[in-house]
């Protein structure tokens, strides 16, 4: 029997009945706008309950539709909110559990990565983490069988994320997966100003000007810029909402944006 992390969020973040979980995923994807062409090489998503984030999310998913055939590997990373944590972290188990079944792990890539000295191997900093669990549905649906190297981000340098994200990238069939939200709390108005203001450093791969308070997982997604730059990459932006568009108040809320990065010739 292989060792597997249990989902701790479903019930909460997302449908905990499997049935319910499939159509909910399935009917946001079928909401969103549909890509074309190849699937890109990187994607930011956000990670808050599904009424809230969902449909954002789902603007990113919907481009990897139909690229099963061509993606053998997800490289999928996000914060630590939970636990302190040094560095990034594998979850030192074989599979993730959710209502849908069960995502392998890529043994190879952990592997691979587990050479760095700022990757440890632990299933503590996993235990409750949401920002990865709730990407596993979306994965599930439109890139099935498809293992994954997950990393929870802890304290770490843009050049220490960046390190773990090259030494994956070189195989083609690989895509990275940032999980990230935005601004939080604030009123409605001033969060679109600093959401865009984050979104604007996204598009301009600005990897040394992030920090948590315009994104939670501002660590990990300033190491995908510094890799995405070197690589030349484009991001583009698929969608930039918050709470107050979807599913809450306009009070306090917390805001989503979506992005994927692309050659530019992809991307044109």
């Amino acid at each position: 029997m292989i060792k597997v992390r249990p989902t701790a969020v479903a019930g909460s973040f997302y449908p905990g009945d499997r049935d319910r979980l499939a159509a909910t995923v399935d009917g946001l994807l079928a909401s969103a706008p549909q890509g074309t062409g190849k699937a890109p090489k990187a994607l930011i998503v956000p990670h808050a309950g599904y009424q809230y984030s969902g449909p954002i999310a789902a603007s990113a998913y919907a481009r990897l539709r139909g690229a099963s055939s061509s993606l053998r590997r997800v490289v999928l990373l996000g914060p630590a909110h939970r636990v302190h944590l040094r560095g990034l972290a594998l979850p030192d188990v074989e599979g993730l559990a959710t209502p849908l079944g069960i995502v392998p792990v890529d043994e190879e890539g952990a592997a691979v990565v587990s050479r760095l000295s700022q990757v440890t191997s632990s299933a503590l900093p996993h235990a409750q983490e949401h920002s990865l669990e709730v990407q596993l549905p979306f994965l599930q649906r439109v890139l099935p069988g498809v293992p994954l190297v997950p990393l929870v981000v802890g304290s770490a340098s843009a050049e220490q994320v960046a390190e773990v994200i090259e030494q994956l990238w070189e195989r083609e069939d690989t895509l990275v997966l940032v999980s990230s939200d935005l601004s939080h709390y604030l009123p409605y108005d001033e969060a679109r100003a600093v959401d865009r203001e984050t979104a604007d450093r996204i598009l301009a791969l600005d990897a040394e000007h992030l920090d948590t308070e315009q994104a939670c997982g501002a660590i990990p997604m300033s190491g995908l810029l510094l890799a995405a730059r070197r690589r030349g990459l484009r991001a583009q932006e698929l969608d930039l909402r918050n709470s107050g568009d979807t599913a809450g108040d306009r009070s306090q809320v917390v805001g989503y944006g979506a992005f994927a990065f692309d050659t530019p010739q992809e991307t044109a």
